[in-house]
């Protein structure tokens, strides 16, 4: 692609950058954190992450090394994340005073996020135009006045980020049982919720299997729907070490995204003079949404090369641990080569060469992320993927397993920590002994779910614990609908978000610590912990002033809340704010793997949960064994108009916080307003790239339920023919909320049919 300026006063187009990170990353964090915290303070701050005695990256959930770490372990996106957490501008209740809800509304999302800090608990009354302050026993009087207004607890609906602590988070489910309700939706259910489904019904566990030291030990990674260089820059670090071991990289990806492609390690004397590490041996560009054919085909070629003479399966490993093996094996067999071709985008011979791989490792790994999630078949996909790990034996022994890497920090931690509306019996049963209370049995509403109550008037009010909620969920203009039904709405936040405009009648926001600022009680100052990926625990322990006196902790928050609120259980809820080492008590004694918690933490910082997969081969399924699962097609043929959008991030962004409108991986500056074509399709449909169109969604077509986003760039890019890619979340609204995963309800960003029109707006 020749650089171009499609429009000199808005976006410039270059070249895909062919390699991650080096010097520009270094740049860029610093540049990030001097900018907005200041250069000897910003570079302090940058010292202390991701250490053991300092805080947990506020980003994603990629491990830390244990033990031991380096000087420098953190990413260029984890600097951004700590430069936004930790900048030195201020949101105060003059701004308020100044600008008026229906003024901020007109404010770009980028524009909110920037103007810093907020600082004081303030309030949106029923026709107010702008929000007040109010105190913090005044707010918490005002959620009690709506939650004791309610007929029932179940009107309800308590929402949860992934940045929320293990403390916090056990607090907040405690809570909010003791209110009577299991109405703890989380943004788990629009990530990572088709990975538990599938995972849990496949081998027992909703986990991935793998630990830092498998991926250097694997023979061959298999990376699927993941963009690893912007989403989850250290885990290049990982793979690069794995390469050096003699590790093959397999990458199954309608994009070939830049981070797989070659890596640059800043850290290293090759990394930024000379050209670092190839990644990827074998890129797979497959159709959005192709991976069940794709791995039908993959399975087959393993079962047809298997023989006594060169066994390719693990036979005894099917034997002893498995379930379902014949149905499955003959199911493949079944299925058909030519529509393998057409629904995956591959050719036969590429799907063998990623078979050549397979044959050839005796330890394997399958990573993915939300590229695997967000479809229909998001749940089918996980289980064929886990399937074809258990035809190799590859599960339960060093460098092979499954690996979901995760998005938020402690997104993890906060199911762990009891964060479900579908909570097992176990985990109730633990609380009601724990805390001689009778915890709700029945289940209760997740994201999608929480939306169209809101819509029916069956969910008053609705509570959020982090996160911006709007941005992250479908159908935009039905969540602000049904957000405004809601008699009150509350925020916890840390920076300004449009979660806080599109309000219900009442609306409150409560300032809350970031990740990097000491947290101190009566008792002293207070560590978290947090979980990552892999199923460590670890400490995090804020390093600076809180940006004003009037924040409180999230654990604070939620033990002064359900002091008011819920004053009449046998819970002492003011004593768990003072010294969260109580907190921990109660979740040693509550959650398995968490025996002895304030012990394990005070000496070493950190602790490997146990994962029965990983460490016996036992598999805690219906059957007692790893399942075999014969997964049904339903692959919908695009008429000639059509294509299938994925919603994908750029590598200037950390879930819906934009930080610029450029992605320097992709070569794109200066507008996420775009969609990425294939030249074919462009050309079918008497296009041109540059050219200003339409996006229209499918659902409700020629109705009133019609989604139409206005004025997007065509940018010719390498995607398969019928597919296109454009930014989340600004093209969230194309989902409607029906569009979901089967079995998790997880909305189906990466599967949006659309057309494309020239747009109704001037060129």
């Amino acid at each position: 692609m020749a650089k171009s300026s499609i429009d000199a006063k808005s976006i410039s187009i270059q070249q895909p950058k062919d390699w991650a990170a080096g010097v520009p990353a270094v740049v860029s964090a610093y540049k990030n954190v001097s900018a907005k915290v200041g250069p000897i303070k910003g570079t302090r701050l940058l010292s202390h992450l991701n250490q053991i005695e300092g805080f947990d990256c506020p980003g994603c959930a990629w491990p830390d090394p244990l033990g031991k770490r380096a000087t420098f372990e953190f990413c260029e996106n984890g600097a951004k994340a700590v430069a936004d957490e930790a900048t030195l501008k201020r949101v105060t209740s003059a701004f308020f005073k100044r600008h008026s809800v229906a003024q901020l509304k007109e404010k770009t999302d980028k524009w909110l996020n920037e103007q810093g800090r907020l600082t004081q608990p303030m309030v949106l009354d029923k026709e107010a135009t702008h929000y007040q302050p109010i105190s913090w026993s005044d707010a918490y009087k005002l959620i009690a006045k709506h939650l004791q207004a309610l007929e029932t607890p179940h009107q309800a609906a308590f929402y949860t980020s992934g940045r929320t602590s293990n403390e916090a988070a056990f607090l907040y489910q405690l809570w909010v049982r003791v209110l009577g309700t299991n109405n703890l939706p989380d943004c788990s259910n629009m990530c990572h919720e088709s990975s538990g489904v599938g995972l849990t019904q496949t081998i027992g566990v909703g986990k991935g299997t793998v630990s830092l030291d498998d991926i250097e030990h694997t023979d061959a990674l298999f990376i699927f729907g993941q963009n690893p260089g912007s989403n989850h820059p250290r885990m290049l670090t990982s793979l690069q070490a794995a390469k050096r071991q003699g590790a093959t990289i397999v990458s199954i990806n309608p994009l070939d995204e830049t981070g797989l492609k070659r890596f640059k390690n800043p850290q290293e004397v090759e990394g930024v003079l000379g050209q670092g590490t190839a990644l990827r041996d074998l890129h797979l560009p497959i159709k959005i949404n192709g991976d069940m054919a794709f791995l039908k085909g993959l399975c087959r070629c393993l079962i047809e090369r298997d023989s006594p003479q060169t066994p390719v399966l693990d036979h005894e490993f099917i034997a002893t641990y498995c379930d379902g093996f014949e149905a499955f094996k003959q199911d493949i067999l079944n299925s058909d080569w030519q529509q393998i071709e057409v629904q995956s985008g591959l050719s036969k011979s590429q799907i063998e060469q990623a078979a050549d791989v397979a044959c050839a490792s005796k330890r394997i790994i399958c990573c993915w992320a939300m590229g695997m999630t967000q479809h229909k078949d998001s749940v089918a996909n996980i289980q064929l993927m886990t399937n074809f790990l258990m035809l190799q034996g590859n599960l339960g022994r060093q460098g092979a397993g499954v690996c979901p890497v995760r998005g938020h920090s402690n997104v993890q931690g906060d199911r762990t920590m009891g964060i479900w509306e579908k909570p097992t019996d176990a985990l109730l049963d633990a609380l009601q002994q724990e805390f001689n209370f009778v915890p709700p049995r029945d289940h209760g509403v997740d994201t999608v779910d929480s939306i169209h109550g809101m819509l029916k008037g069956t969910i008053r009010v609705f509570f959020a614990l982090g996160g911006n909620f709007f941005r992250a969920t479908p159908d935009h203009d039905k969540t602000a609908q049904a957000l405004s039904k809601c008699e009150l709405t509350v925020q916890v936040s840390t920076k300004l978000n449009r979660s806080h405009l599109l309000t219900g009648k009442q609306a409150l926001i409560l300032p809350t610590l970031g990740r990097t600022e000491i947290d101190t009680q009566a008792t002293g100052v207070q560590t978290i912990t947090v979980e990552n990926s892999m199923g460590v625990v670890q400490t995090s322990h804020g390093k600076i002033p809180p940006a004003s006196s009037s924040l409180k902790s999230e654990v604070a928050i939620i033990a002064e809340l359900a002091h008011v609120v819920s004053p009449n259980v046998h819970i002492n809820w003011l004593s768990l704010r003072v010294d969260y080492s109580r907190i921990r008590q109660h979740i040693a004694a509550v959650i398995p793997g968490f025996e002895n918690f304030n012990h394990r933490i005070d000496t070493d910082g950190e602790f490997v949960l146990p994962n029965p997969v990983r460490d016996q081969r036992n598999f805690n399924t219906n059957t007692g064994k790893a399942n075999f699962i014969v997964q049904t097609d339903t692959h919908r043929t695009l008429a000639n108009d059509e294509l299938l959008l994925m919603t994908i991030r750029s590598h200037d962004q950390f879930n819906t916080t934009v930080y610029t409108d450029d992605d320097r991986y992709r070569g794109v500056f200066g507008s996420r307003e775009v969609i990425f074509m294939n030249q074919h399709d462009i050309r079918q449909m008497g296009l041109n790239s540059g050219d200003k169109v339409d996006i229209m969604s499918q659902v409700g077509k020629g109705t009133d339920r019609e989604k139409r986003l206005f004025g997007f760039r065509i940018i010719e890019y390498q995607i398969p023919q019928g597919c296109a890619a454009a930014y989340y979340p600004e093209t969230n609204n194309l989902v409607a909320l029906e569009q979901v995963a089967d079995k998790s309800n997880t909305p189906a960003y990466k599967s949006i049919v659309v057309t494309i029109e020239p747009s109704l707006q001037a060129q």
